[in-house]
């Protein structure tokens, strides 16, 4: 449509144009007084993508009139912060650094902005996607403020759309008339990014060198964006999809595709944490109790990644995906708890058996609190057969073991001590 993307064209640049997060910039909120005083600590920004976090910061550097320099942690590293530090002791009056997608600097390069921050050198103002409380080192986080940002509800992405249409009805000379939204609030998901890409490849896929009127259906909304799903998906490749080959490709006790999907991710710039924790899932979900060492390596995966963060961490993203892929796999007790969720919604408030209850007061034991409950350490091989579900639900099975070495070991022992109390 333009040169400039329209997200970028229609950015804004003073607060008054600032769009939603009216607990944060309204009047009398405290960002915006805190902004109006002319003085503002280094501060975090937490929220989703495309919350306008990035915007904010802009706003700010622009109202306070001062020099703002900008890192992705994607790409930049402790080289990078120091210089612009070197260049902001020359400057004086603390200029802003922004740093977008904070949480993926590592330890060392958030130790980096420390010192400057203390003595006020530069005004730090982080964005990030995931919890501070876990991402940011606890002597950085200390000093600085944490601002929560919300996705957009309908009401700002509506201001959203009508500002797009403005600028193009004026750019580009031809009508644009919304006819139905429903497509455009489900693929933004609150994102406004994402609503603006949208708009822009639907005007762009449904105009001509003839065209004086578009109209934005809910159909030809999603007949651009599936046809122009690489340039809509600004989160690289496709993330989504990746991410879910990736999963499938563990879970199908595939290393080669999976080590492939994961070199495809590493090579976009996702972030390692993510990866890390899909795969700590996916040990518990997927392989359970059939190999339970799977959910310890993930587990310590996540540790390392956290603390080594790329490039090197790459090997051990590899080996775990490896691992887990190689691993026999069984997702019983992920059915089993899933199964239990379906059993409360038709029986959500059974009462605790008396036996079962503990009983700390006389009146408690009055009521039969723990009464005939056997202590299953007393009998032989520390077990004794007696109820622990509800009286509704007695002798149902939640838990069937999988079919793999482990389990079938297990499926032995509860067949043996249950005797038919439990039908395995």
């Amino acid at each position: 449509m333009q040169q400039i993307p329209l997200a970028e064209a229609i950015r804004p640049l003073t607060i008054n144009d600032y769009i939603g997060q009216e607990h944060l910039v309204g009047e009398n909120s405290v960002l915006r007084k805190t902004i109006n005083s002319g003085q503002i600590p280094s501060m975090i920004f937490w929220g989703p993508p495309g919350c306008g976090k990035t915007s904010l910061a802009n706003i700010i550097a622009l109202s306070l009139n001062k020099t703002f320099y900008t890192l992705s942690a994607i790409s930049s590293g402790v080289k990078d912060v120091r210089e612009i530090i070197e260049k902001a002791k020359t400057e004086g009056n603390s200029p802003i650094l922004f740093i977008d997608e904070i949480h993926r600097f590592n330890k060392s390069q958030q130790d980096s902005l420390l010192g400057a921050v203390e003595k006020g050198i530069i005004t730090l103002i982080g964005a990030t996607t995931e919890n501070p409380s876990f991402e940011v080192i606890a002597p950085l986080l200390s000093r600085c403020h944490v601002y929560i940002l919300k996705s957009f509800d309908e009401k700002a992405l509506d201001s959203f759309i009508i500002k797009a249409i403005s600028y193009i009805e004026s750019h580009l000379k031809i009508a644009v008339v919304v006819e139905e939204r429903e497509a455009l609030y489900q693929l933004s998901g609150g994102d406004a990014r994402k609503l603006l890409n949208a708009i822009e490849l639907t005007v762009n896929v449904n105009k001509n060198e003839d065209t004086t009127k578009i109209a934005i259906t809910n159909k030809n909304v999603l007949e651009a964006v599936q046809q122009n799903l690489a340039i809509y998906d600004k989160a690289g490749e496709m993330h989504y999809d990746i991410i879910s080959a990736f999963i499938k490709s563990l879970r199908g006790s595939d290393p080669n595709a999976a080590v492939y999907w994961l070199g495809r991710m590493v090579e976009s710039g996702e972030d390692p944490k993510f990866i890390a924790r899909r795969m700590l899932i996916l040990a518990s979900e997927d392989i359970g109790n059939a190999n339970p060492n799977a959910l310890l390596l993930a587990n310590n995966c996540f540790q390392a990644v956290n603390v080594i963060g790329y490039p090197e961490c790459t090997l051990i993203l590899s080996q775990t995906a490896v691992y887990l892929a190689c691993s026999p796999k069984s997702n019983a007790s992920y059915v089993a708890i899933n199964k239990v969720f379906e059993t409360l919604k038709q029986y959500p408030n059974l009462s605790v058996p008396l036996h079962l209850r503990n009983a700390p007061t006389k009146l408690m034991k009055k009521l039969d609190y723990g009464k005939n409950y056997k202590y299953a350490h007393d009998f032989e091989g520390n077990f004794i057969i007696q109820d622990f579900l509800p009286e509704k639900i007695k002798g149902h099975i939640f838990y069937n073991p999988g079919n793999n070495s482990r389990e079938n070991e297990f499926l032995v022992r509860l067949k043996k001590i249950w005797q038919g109390h439990y039908k395995y």
